[in-house]
């Protein structure tokens, strides 16, 4: 046993060296955006800080995909904004407590798989959409101004907002330029950083880079600008659900809006897991395991009023690219914001509105990522329809009904597809041979399309059927033809084709020779 662990203490030492300095990194891209997402959602400040130290020290130790670092996400913020505003914070807590639950019964249903099988369209679209209201919204932020109460109002105010981070209004008592100068200073530094300072300075954040610079500036030059408000105890930063709560689980409207944040926190997570695999070798993910640790998280976060967490793709790549070897890194992160939080509140004061804004603005110009449109195009001009109605109709309306039309969309694109089989008749005068050709796919879909075709068949006549180039045939397409077998030579025609060979074309005679337990023999 001495010889075991003393053979494993270097790989240990090892894993833990390099888990503490991706963790360090990981708090320093975390702490900021935190506490910015915390304002977008319209949430109490200290509400996303907490939500990260639960995402590292609890989900962090129970993640299927070790190396994943979850928190409160930007993806989330127009949702939870939505919810906040129309519900309230009680019944805030009480959504995010029963998504959680809905996330836990769909790891024990064996679901996690399934919500990564979401069209790249509608993603890409959902993503464009969210990146579109944050934009607007926190642009507003990053000028001390007040958001609209709409994503489309937000939208329609941009100029008058860029006119207000110009100009000098000396009839107001907000100084929106210059906290618009402050925002601009803090997107500036970022870019650079990002481009201009060689990779081995990269250790260090550029979004800690740019709220750090904002923030010495000023403070140094005592800028006249809003500061975040933070409490200086942690608990004050807890808001636990009171019982009369549960009257909110008997709301249909509740129920809808915890679907709809659990489905979105889901597919987030899960994209962004399956993401993190294609950035590192090492232990794959469980995807089920990552989805019930993600509940489990959620639940406790709605129990004490905090937002809802994802897995988060920026935190995870800057963990797998510190060096991060094990979930210590996730898990140590969550412990360095308690730390922070519970003992340098004071610092997270000096930090301008403007400044968090800022990195949001630049976040939601960073989703709307309109350079996957070729790539779509590539696959179909129907995909970037879904791109476009997706994006357009969370704008427009909000964020759930925008992701049902584009599921909505992909799957009628699928079904169009599914209808590509051609079925003609050909004669040849040379011989008089008349054949009846099937190429594609042949399924109910396209079954009245197929029956139109067969009607056209003249009376008496030997038809040859060629299904050479027939793909695939489903049970109603081929009860169709042998139907229409038995009419035609009912009429005293003649039908040739090797109905055994068309049956191998069916997904269950194709696959019947698996079909070897008791209860499939019953049945047959």
């Amino acid at each position: 046993m001495t010889i075991r662990l003393t053979a494993l203490s270097p790989t240990l030492w090892t894993n833990l060296r390099h888990d503490l300095l991706a963790s360090v990194v990981v708090f320093l891209v975390a702490l900021p955006l935190c506490i910015g997402i915390t304002v977008a959602s319209g949430a109490p400040t200290g509400a996303g800080i907490v939500t990260g130290i639960i995402a590292g020290m609890l989900v962090g130790w129970l993640a299927g995909c070790p190396l994943q670092v979850s928190g409160p996400a930007a993806g989330l913020t127009v949702i939870v904004f939505q919810i906040i505003r129309e519900h309230g914070l009680e019944a805030f807590g009480m959504i995010v407590i029963v998504a959680g639950l809905m996330q836990v019964i769909w790891s024990w249903l064996q679901l996690g798989q399934w919500f990564r099988a979401v069209s790249p369209a509608v993603i890409h679209g959902m993503l464009a959409g969210i990146g579109a209201l944050i934009f607007a919204s926190q642009f507003h932020i990053m000028i001390d101004d007040i958001p609209k109460g709409s994503g489309l109002e937000n939208i329609l105010s941009l100029p008058a907002a860029v006119w207000k981070g110009l100009a000098d209004d000396e009839t107001t008592e907000m100084n929106h330029h210059l906290a618009a100068r402050i925002g601009v200073l803090t997107i500036g530094v970022m870019v650079l950083w990002s481009l201009a300072v060689p990779k081995r300075f990269h250790v260090i954040p550029a979004v800690l880079m740019g709220v750090a610079v904002a923030t010495c500036l000023a403070t140094v030059m005592e800028i006249p600008i809003q500061r975040i408000a933070v409490q200086d105890n942690l608990l004050s930063m807890l808001h636990v659900p009171s019982p009369q709560a549960l009257s909110h689980l008997f709301d249909t409207a509740i129920l809808a809006e915890a679907l709809g944040l659990a489905f979105i926190a889901s597919v987030e997570t899960l994209l962004s897991a399956a993401a993190v695999d294609q950035l590192h070798t090492g232990p794959r993910t469980r995807y089920n395991r990552e989805l019930l640790a993600q509940g489990l998280g959620n639940m406790v976060c709605g129990f004490i009023g905090s937002l809802p967490m994802t897995g988060v793709i920026v935190r995870s790549s800057a963990n797998v690219e510190a060096g991060a070897r094990t979930r210590a890194s996730a898990i140590f992160h969550g412990l360095w914001l308690l730390l922070f939080v519970s003992f340098l509140p004071s610092v997270l004061r000096l930090i301008p509105a403007a400044s968090l804004g800022a990195v949001l603005v630049f976040t939601g110009y960073k989703l709307m990522n309109f350079g996957v449109l070729p790539e779509l195009k590539r696959h179909g001009r129907g995909e970037v329809v879904v791109f476009f109605a997706t994006m357009g109709t969370i704008v427009f309306i909000n964020l759930l009904t925008g992701v049902v039309v584009g599921l909505a969309l992909a799957l009628a694109k699928l079904l169009h597809t599914t209808q590509n089989l051609e079925s003609f008749f050909a004669h040849d005068p040379a011989t008089g041979k008349l054949t009846l050709h099937l190429q594609g796919i042949a399924t109910f879909v396209s079954l009245p399309r197929l029956a139109s075709t067969l009607e056209q068949a003249p009376p008496y006549a030997e038809v040859h059927v060629d299904f050479t180039s027939l793909r695939h045939i489903d049970h109603a397409c081929l009860n169709l033809l042998q139907n229409w077998q038995q009419q035609h030579e009912a009429n005293h025609g003649r039908v040739v084709a090797d109905w055994d060979k068309m049956r191998g074309v069916s997904y269950a005679d194709r696959h019947r020779p698996r079909q070897t337990s008791w209860w499939t023999k019953w049945l047959e």
